[in-house]
């Protein structure tokens, strides 16, 4: 018996690595059968098709047969039935979750006030920057009609896993956990849906998902200041915004709409970031401000809010972006240290120094 208590001691090691909780505290280990010096244990999966059982099977084999006296560890696969899965998903679901979303996690709504000044592409490179900074950070892609992150973040196609269709588990990469329209439908397929649909989908990405613990929740908004970003601000009333734009007196003038909702809303500007400041030409190595310079600052000034950084145009980003890889990740992108400048700041704001 005292071998047996060891064993299920040395498997509160083992975490569900899509759950981040151990495989004792999720019920998930059955009967572990002691023979001599050989162990079998029984690991009920929510499905049979779990993507990272191997991943658990080789953390039980390695923290269980670390015990003195055990020289074989066998891992034996089984399914939870409907009844476990329904008991799972009671013990994931929080009521609280469902009354406060993100209730213990700061939510950052990164928001443009139009297309093609790469938020979504900033958003999904901040995310990942947290991350590695280490904070424990969640996505969401509210650009339901317009979903881009799941190319920029490498996870197209990738669908999320479901436990009893009651819990939704995000899809990780690099770190973040991620819930986008694209990882829940066809690529190709046309969505042409009215504002309520939208704000219901938004209520299943807050409430259905499990999210775990989070540091930092990023949302990110389609463009301008549609259904979408007034729903969220009205919902998530904590919520601070963080804006994206580029030099052009144009792109910062649409920006500023999306600052005056905010303040309408009585929703918070915690800062502002410039994509797309400045090029960096190979042969001279001199800054060229191709589409205007300091409009961004200009703006952050209107809005008295704070610059919190500026991002350069590179050929690399683009490059990233078409092969699914966050550019914060590739060296030769050289925005790395842009990145970590603006989430510094972001976090002096927040007072996370």
């Amino acid at each position: 018996m005292e071998l047996k208590n060891k064993i299920y001691k040395a498997l509160e090691n083992v975490n569900d690595p899509e759950l981040h909780k151990n495989l004792i505290e999720l019920d998930m280990i059955g009967d572990v059968i002691v023979e001599g010096n050989k162990v079998a244990v029984n690991l009920t999966l929510t499905t049979m098709a779990c993507p990272l059982k191997s991943t658990m099977s080789d953390d039980i084999k390695k923290e269980v047969g670390s015990i003195e006296g055990i020289n074989e560890v066998e891992v034996i696969f089984g399914e939870m039935s409907k009844e476990q899965k329904e008991k799972l998903v009671e013990k994931l679901h929080r009521k609280q979750e469902k009354k406060e979303p993100f209730k213990d996690t700061k939510v950052i709504a990164i928001g443009s006030g139009k297309g093609g000044v790469g938020k979504s592409t900033v958003s999904a490179n901040l995310a990942v920057t947290l991350s590695k900074m280490g904070y424990k950070v969640g996505l969401i892609d509210a650009d339901i009609l317009g979903y881009s992150i799941p190319q920029i973040m490498g996870i197209k196609g990738i669908k999320p896993m479901t436990i009893d269709e009651g819990v939704i588990l995000p899809v990780e990469k690099s770190g973040v956990k991620i819930m986008s329209m694209g990882n829940l439908v066809d690529s190709e397929q046309a969505l042409i849906w009215r504002g309520p649909i939208l704000g219901r989908i938004l209520e299943q990405f807050f409430n259905d998902v499990y999210w775990g613990e989070l540091d930092y929740m990023l949302i990110d908004l389609p463009p301008g200041t549609g259904d979408v970003p007034l729903s969220l601000m009205q919902k998530l009333p904590d919520a601070e915004i963080l804006i994206v734009t580029t030099p052009q007196i144009t792109a910062a003038t649409v920006a500023k709409r999306l600052g005056l909702m905010a303040e309408k809303t009585n929703s918070k500007i915690i800062g502002l970031i410039e994509n797309m400041s400045y090029f960096i030409c190979n042969n001279c190595e001199e800054k060229h401000y191709i589409f205007g310079k300091e409009e961004g600052k200009q703006l952050a000034d209107e809005l008295n809010t704070d610059f919190l950084g500026e991002i350069p145009l590179v050929t690399a980003i683009r490059e990233d972006s078409d092969k699914g890889v966050p550019s914060v990740t590739d060296t030769e992108a050289h925005i790395e240290d842009n990145y970590k400048i603006i989430a510094k700041n972001l976090m002096k704001k927040l007072g996370n120094n």
